[in-house]
C-alpha cells in the first residue's frame, strides 16, 4: 500500500526558482540591473499627479543618499528612520541599512519612547517626517546632543536640521565627481544591519537583531512559495516599520521587479485602490473584514431577496448566469486587477477567506514574528487551507515543544531568518534561543500535512484551579463572529473571597450592526446589554463548561492596539471597569 506523502513534502518539489541574494546591495543592484526601465515605484507629486520611479532612478537615489550619509560620517553608525510610509522612507531605509544600521521607529509612538529607543540604540541621525522630528530636536533627554536632524519635508524644525533632498542632491554631485565610497562598501551578510523594537501584544519592547541574511533569506523564502510578478502592483497599507509590511511589502516587492504604490491614509484606502489598481494588498484580518462587509452590502443591493445574506457571500448558491455579473462587479469596486490579498498579524475568519476564493480572489494568511524577520509559515500558491496558518516556508522549520495531548504546545522554530537576538540582552535572548531553535510564545499544533494551527499564546493562557487550559483567542474568536460584535478581549480574573479563575470578555459592540438589528432604533445602554448578554449564552452552548463566560464589560471604545491592528493585552485593556 503506498503511504500518502505530506503537503509540506510535496510543496518542497515545487517551489518557485530564486536568485540567491544575501545582503541589500546586492540585491538593489540586482534588481535595477535586471528590471532597469520598469517602474519600483508609483507616486504622487504636490499636486496629486501620478509619476513613476523606474528601478534605475531607485537604485541612483540610494547611492546619493547613502554617499551623503557617508559624508556626514554616518557610516557604521546606527540611523533612525520614522514616518508614514513613502518613498523617502524606503530610500531612507535601503540606504542606512548599507552604510550602517538602520533603526526603523513607529511613528505613532510618544516622544518619549522615540527618545528612549534613540538612546538604547545609540544612533547618530534619524531621518522622518517633520511631524516626528520636531518632537525630538529640543527634547532634553536625547543622550546624544550631535544627532543629524534629516527632514523628509520642506518646513524649518530647527537651525541644524538637513533636508532630505538637499542632502541627496549632495551625494549626487559627491558621485558625479567620482566619489565611489558607497559602491565599494562591504557587507557581512551576517551581522546586525537592522534593529527593531518591537511592541508585541503582551509586554514591552525588546531591541529585535536582524542581519541581512535573515531578511533576505525571509524574502527568497517567500518567493519561493508566492509567484510574484512583475506587472504586480502592491499597495502598501501598513506601517513600513513593521517587518511584516518592510520584508514581505517592500523588499520582496523590488526583489521580485514588481511596483510599489503607497496609501494616503486608512480613509483614503478606497480612492487609492481605484488610482493605483492594485495587484495584490497586504492586510490585517481588520481591514479585509472591513472590505468583506462593504461587498456583503455592495452586493444584497442588487441580488433578489432570496439570494442575500447578512454574514456570508453565497457565490456558490447563485445562477450560474449571476456568478459573474457578482465576481465582476466585485473586482471593478477593488480597482479591476486585484487577484490576492496577504493577510497577517492575527487570525482571520475562514469563512471570509472562502468568501475572497469563491470571487476568485486568493487570500493567503501567514504566521511570522519580528524574530522571525517575519515569516514562519504561509499558505502557497498551490496549497492552502482558510482555518490555517499555512505550511512551513523553504529552509524553515517548526514543531511544537511539549506537546499535550491534544497536540498543543509552544512553536518553536529554526532557520536563517532567525534573530541574532535581542539588543544587549543576553539573558531574554537565551529564554527564546535554545539549541538553535527560536521559542515563540505562541501555541498551537501541526496537523498530518504540516499545516500550522495556532491556538494561542503561552502568556495569555488562562489557568483554571483545576489545571484547565483556556485559550482566550478561542473564545474571542466565537465572540468576534457574531456581526453585532466589533471587537472583544477574553480575560481570566479572581474574585477577593476566591481563588478559582472565572472568564470575563470585555465587548466593544458593534452600534452600526445593532441600530440595524433594530430596525433602525439607536440602542439604548439596557438594550445593548441585553443583546451582548444573550450573544454570550448563546457562545457558552458552544464551549464546555469551564470555558463559559461568566462575566462581560460593555466598552465605548476600541481596544488600545499595536500598529499592525492587533488587541494589546497589556497597558489599559486590561484594566476592567464595571459598567
Amino acid at each position: 500500500m503506498k503511504k500518502n506523502i505530506p503537503v509540506c513534502e510535496i510543496l518542497k518539489k515545487k517551489y518557485h526558482k530564486t536568485d540567491e541574494v544575501t545582503n541589500f546591495k546586492d540585491m538593489l543592484y540586482r534588481s535595477a540591473n535586471l528590471y532597469s526601465s520598469r517602474t519600483a515605484f508609483k507616486l504622487k507629486d504636490e499636486n496629486g499627479n501620478l509619476y513613476n520611479v523606474t528601478y534605475a532612478e531607485f537604485k541612483n537615489d540610494v547611492i546619493n543618499l547613502g554617499t551623503a550619509l557617508i559624508s556626514k560620517n554616518l557610516k557604521d553608525k546606527r540611523i533612525c528612520v520614522i514616518g508614514k510610509n513613502s518613498y523617502k522612507w524606503a530610500v531612507s531605509y535601503l540606504a542606512a541599512s548599507i552604510v550602517g544600521i538602520v533603526v526603523p521607529i513607529d511613528k505613532e509612538l510618544h516622544s518619549d519612547d522615540i527618545i528612549n529607543f534613540m538612546n538604547i540604540s545609540e544612533s547618530s541621525a534619524i531621518l522622518g517626517d517633520s511631524k516626528n522630528l520636531k518632537e525630538l530636536v529640543n527634547n532634553k533627554n536625547l543622550t546624544n546632543k550631535d544627532t543629524i536632524f534629516i527632514n523628509f519635508d520642506n518646513d524649518k524644525i530647527c537651525d541644524t536640521q538637513i533636508y532630505f533632498d538637499d542632502l541627496k542632491n549632495i551625494g549626487k554631485d559627491l558621485v558625479l565627481s567620482g566619489n565611489t565610497e558607497f559602491d565599494n562598501i562591504t557587507i557581512d551578510p551576517d551581522e546586525m544591519r537592522i534593529l527593531l523594537f518591537t511592541s508585541g501584544t503582551t509586554g514591552s519592547a525588546k531591541g529585535v537583531c536582524l542581519s541581512q541574511r535573515n531578511i533576505c533569506s525571509n524574502i527568497l523564502s517567500i518567493f519561493g512559495i508566492v509567484y510574484v510578478r512583475k506587472s504586480d502592483t502592491v499597495l502598501s497599507i501598513l506601517p513600513l516599520h513593521h517587518t511584516y509590511e518592510c520584508t514581505i511589502g517592500f523588499l520582496l516587492l523590488i526583489y521580485s521587479g514588481a511596483s510599489i504604490a503607497y496609501c494616503d491614509g486608512l480613509r483614503y484606502i478606497t480612492s487609492n485602490i481605484n488610482e493605483y489598481h492594485p495587484s495584490v494588498i497586504l492586510c490585517v484580518p481588520l481591514l479585509l473584514e472591513n472590505v468583506h462587509k462593504k461587498i456583503i452590502k455592495s452586493i444584497n443591493s442588487s441580488l433578489p431577496e432570496k439570494y442575500k445574506s447578512k454574514d456570508e457571500l453565497q457565490i456558490d448558491k447563485l445562477p450560474f448566469f449571476i456568478k459573474p455579473i457578482v465576481k465582476s462587479k466585485v473586482k471593478n469596486s477593488l480597482g479591476g486587477r486585484l487577484r490576492m490579498f496577504i493577510v497577517g498579524a492575527a487570525a482571520i475568519n475562514p469563512c471570509i477567506v472562502n468568501d475572497f476564493d469563491n470571487l476568485g480572489l486568493r487570500t493567503l494568511q501567514g504566521y511570522g514574528l519580528t524574530e522571525c524577520s517575519p515569516l514562519v509559515a504561509g499558505n502557497t500558491d498551490l496549497f492552502s487551507k482558510a482555518d490555517s496558518c499555512g505550511l512551513p516556508i523553504p529552509n524553515v522549520e517548526y514543531k511544537i515543544d511539549s506537546p499535550n495531548e491534544e497536540g498543543v504546545g509552544e512553536i518553536i522554530v529554526k532557520g536563517p531568518n532567525v534573530m541574532l537576538g535581542y539588543y544587549k540582552d543576553k539573558e531574554e535572548t537565551d529564554k527564546v534561543l535554545i539549541d538553535g531553535w527560536f521559542h515563540t510564545g505562541d501555541l498551537g499544533k501541526i496537523d498530518e500535512n504540516g499545516y500550522l494551527y495556532i491556538t494561542g499564546r503561552c502568556k495569555s493562557v488562562i489557568v483554571t484551579k483545576n489545571g484547565k487550559n483556556i485559550y482566550p483567542e478561542e473564545v474571542e474568536y466565537y465572540l468576534n463572529d457574531n456581526p453585532l460584535i466589533s471587537e472583544s478581549l477574553v480575560l481570566g480574573i479572581q474574585h477577593e473571597d476566591d481563588d478559582e479563575t472565572y472568564i470575563n470578555a470585555q465587548i466593544f459592540p458593534n452600534i452600526e450592526a445593532i441600530t440595524e438589528y433594530l430596525k433602525g432604533t439607536v440602542p439604548s445602554k439596557e438594550e445593548i446589554k441585553k443583546i451582548i448578554s444573550d450573544i454570550i449564552k448563546s457562545v457558552n452552548e458552544k464551549l464546555p463548561n469551564y470555558k463559559h463566560i461568566k462575566s462581560f464589560v460593555i466598552r465605548d471604545k476600541e481596544f488600545e492596539k499595536t500598529t499592525t491592528q492587533k488587541i494589546k493585552r497589556f497597558g489599559n485593556n486590561m484594566k476592567i471597569k464595571n459598567n
